[in-house]
């Protein structure tokens, strides 16, 4: 990630009156070892309700972990034990906290300490996974069909007709120009840092708000009817509905402009979100994508309370980094070129 401006003032005021939030962690309390949906099945938790009756699922919650989408290829079983785990997390901490050399790439290009974005400090929602993906046991994607593979050189073809990354902020990735950015999904992948999300309940509806780019998802529960095909937006569009304790959030009408994983714009997926205890909501999530992939496949991770509000993640209005390395790569350019019109230069 580029260099964010991050402003300070709280959002959606008005929705956190309307809201009613949870409250926060004990201090000092350390982050619990979240449990699967089979063991949080073996161990009934009925959430607090609403006003109007609903599970309540309202209050500030983060998906902040170190567990990969994929399991790695060293690794051949689902849970990692707690010693690993410790390990795991001892290592990230470390690497977190290390001052970046000042004036190399790894200091211009992304600094963890500068703005306190240190992971190992902070709450996040740890978990024994050695994978997100639950399903193909694998904890692996599946295998990519030859459309999705035909898909997928021809945008690598384009990029690369285009002049590559650094030709122009239009070849940059989504996330450096500050247009949308992992946690917004769906589904809801933890983006690295600032992943918090704000979720409100009304009549008839639920509010999740990003903390990253601070896109708001506003997911009707009334029953309406999807809408037509030919209608298609960045993150697609939403209906929800409950099963017993579960909130669950179907999407589909993707533009196809956010793709995950080299997904296509008939990607479907459909989210649940239980609350699991005072302080846990299980959010798992199906991926149904036959343009791209040859079976659906799901994912598991908790959402841990954590404490609010949310600050104004201001990426765009502050977002120095891709104009900087923009100028960096033409500097680089008029370097060599230099060095190639220089005498005796081969």
């Amino acid at each position: 990630m580029q260099h964010r401006h991050l402003a300070s003032a709280p959002v959606l005021a008005v929705l956190i009156v309307v809201g009613f939030t949870l409250a926060s962690p004990a201090a000092g309390q350390g982050p619990p070892v979240a449990a699967s949906a089979a063991q949080a099945a073996a161990q009934p938790y009925t959430a607090p309700r609403t006003p109007d009756g609903q599970p309540d699922l309202q209050g500030f919650w983060t998906n902040q972990t170190y567990t990969r989408l994929e399991r790695p290829d060293s690794v051949t079983t689902p849970f990692y034990t707690e010693e690993e785990v410790a390990a795991i997390e001892g290592r990230a901490a470390t690497r977190e906290s290390t001052q970046t050399e000042p004036g190399t790439i790894a200091d211009v290009h992304y600094d963890f300490t500068q703005f306190g974005l240190d992971r190992s400090q902070s709450t996040f929602a740890r978990n024994l996974r050695t994978s997100l993906i639950v399903d193909p046991p694998n904890g692996k994607l599946p295998p990519v069909t030859a459309e999705g593979q035909r898909r997928a050189a021809e945008v690598a073809a384009a990029r690369e007709r285009m002049g590559g990354r650094w030709d122009s902020a239009e070849n940059n990735q989504l996330d450096d120009r500050c247009l949308i950015m992992t946690g917004a999904g769906p589904p809801m992948l933890n983006p690295g840092y600032n992943s918090t999300y704000h979720i409100v309940q009304a009549p008839g509806y639920v509010m999740i708000l990003v903390e990253m780019i601070h896109e708001a998802r506003i997911i009707p529960l009334d029953g309406r009817a999807p809408p037509p095909d030919a209608v298609r937006q960045w993150m697609g569009i939403t209906r929800g509905r409950w099963e017993g304790e579960t909130l669950v959030v179907e999407t589909t009408n993707l533009n196809g402009k956010n793709p995950l994983r080299g997904s296509s714009d008939q990607m479907r997926v459909t989210e649940r979100f239980t609350r699991v205890s005072e302080d846990t909501i299980m959010y798992r999530f199906t991926v149904e994508d036959a343009a791209t992939w040859e079976t659906p496949w799901t994912a598991e991770m908790p959402m841990r309370q954590t404490v609010g509000p949310i600050f104004e993640h201001a990426c765009h209005e502050g977002n120095y980094g891709l104009y900087n390395t923009l100028v960096g790569a033409r500097l680089e350019e008029q370097r060599a070129a230099e060095e190639a019109a220089r005498p005796g230069s081969d």
